[in-house]
């Protein structure tokens, strides 16, 4: 069941000398850089879910409660990213179609309905921690009240995602440009904070839950950084941006997709180990209470000085108002792959607002709200997981490009381990004594 899009349409969204560097590539004119770079995009678009405000909410938690102790949990979210970002990836290259309509077509309705709700559930969560993000940022650099900055996000999302009138390329290199932002100003901080470089390094690789309540910030890591938007997404990125001549480059094109997915996903796990360790180095030994983004923030000028908190704060629009964007771009592709409906962009992004300023207007407090909105994401995570790998394995879905057994055993194993940390979350919540922790 591969490409059905017709093997001479070009993909909008690139110029004629884009799309002839993209051909150059496929039939292996291209060394180095010259190769990767016509081809970068999706998994640059993608990344951008993996340094939402969502993460700074739970890295932040997770560094000032627990020093270093849950890097190991990032380090393992994001392996599991990978490996799953890179099955939805091939599964738009290899079939021509997103995750969300091959549910439609291969499950039952009653199932399609269910995995749509749960999935538009995701979204709002997704929207609720991308949106809250941005505007807290903007009014915290600005002295603005916090509706004005959710406002101010609004406007600014909507003005981008306009960008894909004139195809997906512009767009592209604007979310790149502001992961560019993000990591260069984790980058500064890290030369800013103090760290125990010693300590970071043990702590990467000895897995533990310090207490019960760090199993709930464990979750919300997994939740903030394997997205389930982001697996529908990647697949309705690759679907038909190029469009293989045959089998070779359909091949190649593969092999190009994971090396970019390796590349983004490690640099958008790096920032979120960079965010757990300022927040260690900053105000683990004397402010291990700091919980909320405004306070961190606070506390950062008297500690780092008024420039590491500005970078701080320009990262974090940054990446509320990216990922905000994206998280636009995979609720309208859920929905259109799901039940066959689309709605114009700016109702989508009036929607999903809703429950932003819902959470403002009702006095809840912004930052647990992005931490709760993590947990909700972790807790829909199996869906998208096991949708993914049922149809990545199978042969009439795939064809010679479905999954192998070693691959099939490592995606099942990330499963696990993601139902694994929900169920400690969810014993935890119901007093149920988990044995290790405490």
């Amino acid at each position: 069941m591969h490409q059905r899009i017709r093997e001479e349409q070009l993909p909008e969204g690139l110029t004629k000398s884009t799309t002839a560097a993209v051909r150059e590539a496929l039939e292996g004119r291209r060394r180095g850089a010259a190769l990767l770079l016509p081809l970068a995009g999706p998994a640059v678009v993608v990344s951008v879910a993996y340094m939402d405000p969502g993460n700074f909410a739970t890295n932040i938690q997770a560094g000032a409660r627990y020093g270093y102790a849950l890097l190991w949990v990032v380090v393992l979210a994001n392996a599991i990213a990978m490996l799953f970002q890179g099955l939805s990836a091939k599964l738009g290259i290899v079939t021509g179609s997103n995750l969300a309509e091959l549910c439609r077509e291969h499950l039952p309705a009653p199932v399609v309905w269910a995995m749509w709700g749960v999935s538009e559930i995701a979204a709002m969560a997704t929207d609720l921690a991308e949106f809250l993000g941005g505007a807290i940022g903007l009014a915290l650099l600005f002295h603005m009240p916090l509706l004005a900055g959710m406002v101010i996000t609004a406007l600014v999302t909507y003005g981008l995602l306009l960008l894909e009138g004139a195809g997906f390329r512009p767009l592209e290199l604007v979310i790149g440009a502001l992961v560019g932002i993000i990591t260069l100003c984790y980058l500064v901080e890290l030369f800013v904070a103090p760290i125990e470089w010693p300590s970071v390094v043990h702590d990467l690789v000895r897995p533990r839950l310090p207490d019960a309540p760090a199993a709930m910030i464990a979750v919300g890591i997994v939740g903030a950084t394997v997205m389930p938007h982001a697996l529908f997404l990647h697949s309705g990125l690759t679907q038909a941006r190029v469009v293989p001549r045959n089998d070779t480059e359909r091949t190649r094109l593969l092999r190009f997709s994971n090396i970019e997915v390796v590349i983004a996903l490690t640099v958008a796990g790096l920032v979120n180990m960079a965010m757990v360790i300022m927040a260690s180095g900053a105000f683990h030994q004397g402010f291990p209470d700091v919980a909320e983004i405004g306070k961190a923030y606070r506390t950062l000028v008297p500690l780092l000085g008024i420039g590491a908190a500005g970078v701080f704060l320009l990262a974090l629009i940054a990446s509320g108002i990216s990922s905000s964007v994206v998280g636009t771009m995979a609720g309208q592709m859920i929905m259109q792959g799901f039940i066959g409906f689309r709605i114009p962009v700016w109702l989508r992004r009036l929607v999903t607002m809703v429950p932003s300023f819902a959470v403002v207007g009702f006095g809840v407090n912004a930052t647990q709200a992005l931490v709760a909105s993590q947990v909700v994401l972790s807790l829909a995570l199996p869906v998208p997981m096991a949708a993914l790998v049922w149809f990545t394995s199978r042969a009439d879905v795939m064809g010679t490009y479905r999954n192998r057994r070693f691959t099939v055993w490592l995606a099942v194993t990330g499963a696990a381990i993601v139902l694994a940390l929900n169920t400690v979350l969810l014993l935890g919540i119901g007093g149920v004594a988990v044995p290790g922790l405490g």
